[in-house]
């Protein structure tokens, strides 16, 4: 059983998401970042960087830890062998959008709502800036799905990592019905039963 080591933030919800389409065993283990607890030297050792989410699994024949949501994707779709295409060329264009939203989309909206909900005195340049990056790069998925149902293809990790992101959108004051094939995309994998029990697990 993997130990997934949790908070719910998108890149925490991202990782259920995954372990629930995949249907790999793993148990939640809460790190409260509101109350610090990402700082203890135990979490540390498994995540140096001091952030959620990361996982240990211990199916392996030495516990193995892994911190960075991205990598865990990468990692979870290697070893249930599902939502990451074997094609050479498929694959790569899937982690060309998980690289995208792991450095772009994830830190503009975490900035965004940062400026916009928890920093202790206004900045309506920052609020403004990260406003309209986050906003642009929705347009940007807007276009890429105008081609198809999903970010590559068939349903896979690129989703899952940038889904959790745009969900975010209403949180922020954002309405993600302006961006037509965007919508779709959000709608049909919200409706997912995976996405459902991810949901309910965040309550």
């Amino acid at each position: 059983m993997i130990d997934l080591y949790y908070w719910p933030t998108p890149n925490g919800l991202k990782i259920v998401m995954m372990l629930e389409e995949c249907g790999l065993p793993y148990r939640v283990i809460p790190v409260d970042i509101g109350a610090g607890e990402q700082f203890t030297p135990a979490f540390l050792k498994i995540s140096p960087n001091n952030k959620i989410p990361a996982i240990v699994d211990p199916m392996t024949d030495q516990p193995f830890s892994l911190f960075e949501s991205g990598a865990i994707l990468m990692y979870l779709a290697k070893k249930s062998r599902s939502l990451l295409p074997r094609e050479a060329d498929q694959e790569y264009k899937v982690l060309q959008w998980l690289f995208w939203q792991v450095g772009g989309l994830g830190p503009m909206a975490g900035q965004f709502g940062h400026f916009k909900q928890l920093a202790a005195e206004p900045s309506p340049y920052a609020t403004s800036r990260y406003r309209g990056e986050y906003r642009r790069l929705l347009a940007v998925m807007d276009r890429q799905l105008e081609t198809g149902g999903f970010l590559v293809g068939d349903y896979s990790i690129a989703d899952i990592a940038c889904w959790p992101w745009v969900h975010a959108a209403e949180r922020l004051g954002e309405n993600i019905t302006e961006f037509a094939y965007l919508n779709r995309w959000y709608q049909t994998i919200f409706s997912r039963p995976a996405t459902q029990r991810s949901l309910a697990g965040m309550q």
